[in-house]
């Protein structure tokens, strides 16, 4: 039986927040890995996470298919976690999770490379939302080119330096009030990071079943106001949270999409809060699940005090 030294896993997007968690999941599990970014000088700090000459950067963007072939060379595995939360430029929804994906595919459909490709829970080619419309596309794409690909839809996905429940905290240190977009109904699963990398790791290893699309979530269904009292009880902080209806969300996104850091939100964020982010019946019954993989998920309320701590008001401990 060959060993996993043998197999070398090209990580599209391994630089980013979960791209880290799933390097590190595949390093120790012996894998060779070629994490592929626009910026390989910036992908140093990956180089820790696992044995020396194990881990090795080079430079791909998925807007130029050369690049993704070249990247692809020789390896056995495609892992694609390329994705943005907002446009800004060539990198469009349609440009990344769109075409970028299905470049990718064909990539590895070249080389005769297996593929696991992260999308999103709430893809729907008739959603609203351009970015769940574009994440719909990618996941068409990959089946197309690939047909045994294992597709994963997380749900909104916590961990250190994530852009969830970092930025509400982040908020609430600056603000005395928090939005709850849409009344703070729309309910969501929010998954661990770890859980997801872990996930990531099993179908490479080959684990998963060829060809399906699994749904990640954590142990909770919870809504945004929920999600919300849990981040301010976690950093100590009591906060208004005041209800904001759809229509004027989505105006002042008009605006708050120019606005930096935590305050930055846009129209199609907005038109994503419309509809709920949880794993289907469907998946479930199937097995489709993290605790279809043998995974027992993590809870928000039990991880986040491990890294919204330099959050936390003064005088809490």
């Amino acid at each position: 039986m060959a060993s996993n030294q043998d197999t070398l896993v090209t990580v599209f997007g391994g630089s980013g927040f979960l791209g880290r968690s799933v390097v590190r999941a595949l390093a120790r599990r012996d894998f060779r890995i070629r994490v592929a970014v626009r910026r390989p000088e910036l992908a140093g700090h990956l180089q820790p996470l696992g044995r020396v000459g194990q881990i090795h950067a080079v430079q791909a963007n998925l807007r130029y298919p050369a690049s993704v072939e070249a990247a692809m060379r020789d390896s056995h595995v495609a892992v694609n976690l390329v994705g943005i939360l907002a446009e800004g430029g060539a990198q469009t929804f349609d440009a990344v999770q769109g075409k970028g994906a299905a470049t990718v595919a064909q990539a590895a459909k070249a080389v005769g490379a297996r593929m696991v490709h992260i999308s999103a829970l709430g893809a729907d080619e008739n959603s609203p939302s351009r970015y769940a419309r574009a994440k719909a596309a990618g996941e068409k794409a990959v089946l197309a080119a690939t047909p045994s690909a294992v597709i994963m839809r997380p749900s909104v996905v916590f961990g250190p330096d994530d852009q969830f429940s970092n930025r509400f905290a982040a908020l609430a240190r600056m603000s005395p009030a928090l939005p709850l977009i849409g009344g703070g109904m729309t309910k969501m699963q929010p998954v661990y990071v770890g859980d997801i990398a872990t996930a990531v790791a099993d179908a490479v290893d080959g684990k998963a079943k060829p060809g399906a699309t699994y749904e990640f979530g954590g142990p909770e269904v919870l809504t945004m106001r929920q999600i919300m009292e849990i981040i301010l009880a976690v950093t100590g902080r009591r906060r208004m949270l005041v209800s904001l209806p759809f229509g004027l969300a989505k105006l002042k996104a008009m605006f708050l999409q120019f606005a930096p850091g935590a305050l930055k939100l846009t129209p199609d964020q907005v038109a994503l809060l419309r509809a709920d982010n949880v794993v289907s019946d469907a998946a479930k019954a199937a097995g489709l699940t993290l605790e279809g993989l043998g995974i027992t998920p993590d809870s928000l309320e039990a991880v986040a005090p491990q890294y919204l701590w330099r959050f936390r008001a003064a005088g809490q401990f």
